[in-house]
């Protein structure tokens, strides 16, 4: 049986789209956002970090909030997509 496609929504294009500016604003690559996670207490590799940046893999609300505290930004801003903060 062939995998069904992964369909992401608006909402998740915009939050992995957030998640990768500001990252890069913040001057960290993937693999040091993902151990920043992992600390946290989320593991997480680069790769996934990766495929969620390029909505390949969603985000569930777990790494959605481990990536908004690695980040130090509150989860509704990676939702909104408010990269002013």
């Amino acid at each position: 049986m062939a995998a069904r496609p992964i369909e992401i929504g608006p909402v998740g294009i915009r939050t992995a789209r957030t998640i990768e500016i500001l990252r890069t604003e913040r001057g960290l690559s993937q693999r040091q956002l993902a151990a920043r996670v992992t600390a946290l207490g989320h593991p997480m590799s680069n790769t996934a970090l990766s495929h969620i940046e390029r909505a390949q893999r969603r985000c569930d609300i777990d790494d959605l909030a481990a990536l908004a505290q690695a980040l130090h930004v509150p989860p509704f801003a990676l939702l909104e997509g408010d990269t002013a903060l």
